[in-house]
């Protein structure tokens, strides 16, 4: 199995550099060459262990690992890290089946694609015999940062700087960050929003001046953002492990479709769920959940990607963004795999901040639909969850909710619906607690509400919240959005 560029189709890596490199050179996304095909039986994958459906999913895309060294990652990532045995959890609520991604070291679905990405990365490049100090560099709209820089932190051979914008993530998603303890970690807040943050990251891997500075010195740059195949394909995983508990249970039969509903800002939690259909898992519908930064909900609904729009905070930070980095990969294959298409279009939202797409592209992307959800019908769907079923979702949990809901009533498709729950509640504690009380908590002390949301929701506080509920500020640099390259310099004494 090799990678292509999404803009170069004579750019050809292995899996392994596809994982180092983060980005091909020419600023395309690394796609596999063909679809691999399920090689066991939905019913034998039923019966099998977190780790063992990792590795027979993996393993199709991974190909130049060996087994031993893909177990080895598999094994060294999914551990008692997670506060569940299963790693991911089905919980149903609310006529549909949600998928608790958050069980993991920073509560919130990255953990289950980051705390493996560090171990692929390092046996990358062994493998590939590259004897530079890896330098990861990435955006983050509030999970991934935490995530990323919890795994790795003193990783050998590696250092990592994480960007983020200084009001656009939640209290507990700061202090998550700025209290990262290793010798390799730096945290740089940004006078911006998360595109200033990945436009900014995103330069700096183009940039050949930079590329020379870091060679100089031994380093390389690689991305722990969505961006890197390295992220993708850990998350078809758990659509896969979804599945199979589903029939493991008996609420579906073998080879019964089900609906996926994912909440969604950066397009790689559904661009995954995509990739799970593609090697054989039985999935109907892919519902594209949007906050009111509805950008991917109006692509869906009119084949015009417009990135001009106001940019709106909300309470589901991880999804305010505007520019879904991912969607390249699904415009590549909807363009039948034509590179030149691709890069053309990928130029015009470049330059123009937009583009549309032909009617046989939209045929090809028929498997998703989209929908959104306002502020106001978040606090909605998690106020009426907890008072009809007694169940606790964060707000981009609740997004999913939204549209999962309203797609069954506009659609009257009553398939089983799997909803990616991506945060624990107590992430977001001031807007999970305001909307159960009906009340506004922005004067709230964010730790006097975590225990009001211990109170109501009878779920434990996690290690991850107690754990900064003390802990000391490490990292307080703030730089203007124009400033990150200057501060990765510096950073990195270049």
């Amino acid at each position: 199995m090799n990678y292509l560029s999404t803009r170069n189709s004579k750019i050809k890596v292995t899996a392994s550099e596809a994982i180092l490199k983060g980005l091909s050179d020419d600023g395309g996304l690394f796609v596999p060459e063909k679809m691999p095909k399920l090689e066991k039986s939905l019913r034998d994958l039923s019966k099998m262990s977190y780790r063992e459906v990792a590795y027979e999913v993996m393993s199709l895309f991974l190909t130049d690992y060996t087994k031993e060294e893909l177990t080895s990652c598999i094994d060294a990532a999914y551990d008692e890290k997670f506060e569940v045995p299963d790693i991911a959890e089905l919980h149903k609520a609310d006529n549909a089946h949600f998928l608790e991604l958050w069980h993991g070291k920073t509560i919130a679905f990255k953990d289950m694609a980051l705390s493996i990405l560090p171990h692929l990365l390092t046996t990358a490049a062994r493998k590939n015999n590259i004897k530079d100090e890896i330098v990861i560099l990435t955006a983050t709209s509030g999970d991934t940062g935490k995530a990323a820089l919890a795994g790795f932190a003193d990783v050998p051979g590696t250092r990592i700087i994480v960007f983020y914008p200084k009001d656009g993530v939640s209290r507990v998603q700061e202090l998550q960050m700025v209290t990262q303890k290793g010798k390799n970690t730096k945290v740089i807040a940004i006078k911006g929003n998360f595109d200033d943050a990945q436009n900014g990251v995103k330069e700096m891997f183009n940039d050949r001046e930079l590329a020379a500075k870091l060679s100089a010195k031994g380093l390389r740059f690689s991305s722990a953002n969505s961006i890197n195949i390295g992220r993708l394909v850990p998350q078809i995983v758990y659509y896969v492990w979804a599945y199979v508990q589903l029939l493991a249970k008996g609420e579906v039969k073998e080879g019964e479709k089900i609906n996926i509903t994912v909440p969604t800002g950066n397009f790689g939690n559904i661009l995954a769920a995509y990739y799970a259909k593609q090697i054989g898992l039985p999935v109907n519908k892919l519902i594209c959940a949007s906050n009111d930064n509805k950008v991917l909900y109006d692509f869906f609904k009119t084949g015009t990607y417009d990135r001009n729009r106001e940019f709106i905070l909300t309470t589901s930070p991880s999804m305010d963004i505007l520019i879904s980095s991912n969607l390249e990969r699904l415009i590549y294959h909807s363009t039948g795999n034509d590179a030149e298409k691709c890069a053309e279009l990928m130029k015009e939202l470049k330059e123009e901040g937009k583009y549309s797409v032909t009617s046989d592209m939209r045929e090809r992307m028929a498997d998703f639909c989209g929908g959104f959800a306002t502020q106001k019908e978040v606090s909605e769907v998690i106020s009426k969850i907890y008072k009809n079923d007694n169940y606790v979702i964060d707000t981009h949990t609740a997004v999913g909710a939204w549209v999962a809901e309203k797609y069954r009533e506009e659609t009257g498709d009553n398939t089983a619906t799997v909803i990616a729950s991506t945060a624990s509640p107590y992430k977001f504690s001031r807007a999970v607690v305001g909307a159960i009380e009906g009340k506004d908590l922005s004067r709230e002390d964010d730790f006097i509400l975590i225990e009001k949301l211990k109170k109501l929701s009878s779920l434990p506080i996690p290690s991850a919240i107690r754990e900064i509920m003390n802990a000391k500020i490490l990292h307080d640099t703030v730089c203007d959005k124009k400033a990150m390259k200057e501060q990765v310099e510096k950073t990195l004494g270049l």
